[in-house]
């Protein structure tokens, strides 16, 4: 059982005030963590665990949430500290009240996402490797946006697919696919700060209707790349994506892009779960092969 004192005596120390929490309360909404909410009746914080073995994917966080903060555009709660404790790892960051989006609430996600993706980079990639669930995503550094995808996203995929036992048909497309890749990524993007697991379970409103974001995997690529994955799972209304293009309009040929990018997502989704998202991949990569 976790001790949730030791972790209250971090929050003090790095809050810079005494906190002596009631009981947590248990938080439910994620598949991959558990998460609490603890509060003395003065503060509250959010509390995410997992296994002690996982304390990058929480390092990770803690300094993707810094980082996207940093830019002063789309809300996203604070993080206040990592550490481990009897045998499990956390992340502590600032516990929001979500309400819903309002009248003007999807309009003003996606103004504030196209101001996120203005903050650029010289090369794709990342200051570390990460997590998209719970799953490592390698983040080398690369100036060659279709190498990045090819190496560390889709062929990284297939991989851990390979060595999950699916092969076959999904290798075969894969491979054909991973060689062709220059003819479906036929823009040229710039190194975008993105919020990389962007699904309608990752972004909420607070109460008073500003948009909020979390559980990021950021990195920096193609901007395309976080709007495709809003249309993978809905959530998103015609607001949200008006609102986007109006502040920065997508280049010609996204439509094709959106599926290649959202078959990263897929191929994670088979490595994580299993079940019928090889065949929805397969689907994906055939569709794609036929526009080339």
């Amino acid at each position: 059982m976790t001790d949730f004192r030791a972790i209250a005596e971090h929050i003090g120390r790095a809050s810079g005030r005494s906190f002596n929490p009631t009981d947590p309360g248990r938080v439910g909404g994620g598949c991959i963590n558990t998460a609490v909410q603890l509060s003395d009746g003065h503060s509250q914080w959010f509390v995410k665990l997992n296994r002690a073995g996982l304390a990058d994917m929480f390092d990770a966080e803690f300094t993707a949430l810094d980082e996207l903060a940093a830019t002063h555009t789309i809300r996203v709660p604070r993080p206040l500290c990592t550490g481990t404790v009897d045998g499990a790892s956390y992340i502590v960051m600032e516990y929001l009240h979500l309400g819903q989006a309002g009248a003007t609430g999807q309009a003003w996600a996606g103004e504030r996402l196209a101001a996120l993706h203005r903050h650029t980079a010289e090369r794709f990639g990342w200051s570390r490797d990460n997590t998209i669930g719970a799953t490592l995503q390698p983040n080398e550094q690369q100036t060659d946006w279709i190498a990045f995808w090819r190496d560390q996203r889709l062929g990284f995929q297939l991989e851990l697919a390979a060595g999950n036992g699916h092969g076959g048909r999904l290798q075969q497309l894969g491979d054909r696919l991973l060689g062709d890749l220059d003819a479906l990524i036929d823009h040229a993007p710039a190194p975008s700060l993105l919020h990389g697991d962007l699904w309608g379970g990752n972004i909420g409103y607070d109460t008073q209707g500003e948009p909020v974001i979390y559980d990021p995997a950021s990195y920096y690529g193609d901007r395309e790349a976080d709007i495709a994955m809003t249309e993978l799972f809905g959530g998103f209304g015609s607001d949200f994506y008006h609102a986007y293009r109006n502040a920065w309009p997508l280049d010609p040929g996204y439509d094709t892009r959106k599926t290649l990018y959202n078959l990263y997502h897929v191929l994670n989704h088979l490595n994580l779960f299993g079940g019928g998202y090889g065949r929805q991949a397969e689907g994906m990569m055939e569709r794609l092969l036929a526009q080339i």
